[in-house]
């Protein structure tokens, strides 16, 4: 099999395979206490840089049933499974490209909603699929290490029901900014365990001066001490 390359997905290939994901439940199916998996291509995009993001390399296997959950879709032919994969893992790939040779033009695929003439940025299904990630190796990603939990708390923010917590306690601009801390902590997360699988030594974590402390203003903008506003 030839290598899959990095190419970005074309629109086309975005909304073929967002009507995929979309359609492998039938809408009379009960779904009621199963997991759905994922449905949109923002929370594909999340799982994904999670898994190329953090300390221990995944295969398809490994990360496929997230995609699925409880709804394995049944594929009319090998060519679908083969396209389905095939676009997953291009997609993939242009994530790691990007993150690792121009993570400044790394941009996660945020969901955008124009109301009344007003854009709003989405980000729960791409945190929501960022999670799903990172909990198929939770106990490597040492989430009680608390620089890793600052750098996480923004993508934490707005996964499950938290997520309607963050809402409605933050005011426009602090979920802003929140939204905004996400994308460079993901940038330092990604770069941290890069560093990380190539060193097999155990190391300490530390993440950038810049970033907040326990003891520097949170990024939600509430004038609050990190550790306790958003960290807490």
């Amino acid at each position: 099999m030839n290598p899959i390359s990095d190419e970005p997905l074309s629109d086309a290939e975005f909304n073929w395979l967002e009507d995929f994901l979309l359609n492998r439940i039938d809408d009379d199916t009960d779904t009621l206490d199963m997991d759905e998996g994922i449905f949109c291509i923002s929370e594909l995009d999340g799982l994904l840089t999670a898994v190329v993001s953090g300390p221990v390399m995944l295969s398809p296997s490994q990360w496929l049933p997230q995609v699925w959950g409880d709804f394995e879709p049944e594929f009319d032919s090998a060519e679908e499974f083969e396209k389905v994969l095939m676009l997953m893992m291009r997609h993939m790939n242009n994530i790691v490209s990007l993150l690792m040779e121009q993570p400044q033009d790394f941009e996660p695929m945020f969901l955008v909603h124009d109301v009344d003439g007003e854009t709003h940025t989405i980000v729960d299904e791409w945190c929501e699929g960022y999670m799903r990630g990172v909990m198929l190796t939770e106990e490597q990603w040492q989430l009680q290490n608390i620089d890793m939990k600052i750098l996480i708390t923004p993508i934490t923010a707005f996964q499950g029901e938290q997520a309607f917590i963050t809402h409605d306690q933050y005011n426009s601009q602090q979920i802003r900014n929140l939204q905004q801390a996400i994308i460079s902590n993901v940038r330092e997360i990604h770069a941290y365990w890069l560093a990380q699988r190539a060193d097999l030594a155990p190391a300490s974590f530390r993440h950038s001066e810049e970033k907040s402390g326990r003891n520097d203003p949170c990024p939600c903008g509430s004038g609050k001490k990190y550790k306790k506003c958003c960290l807490h």
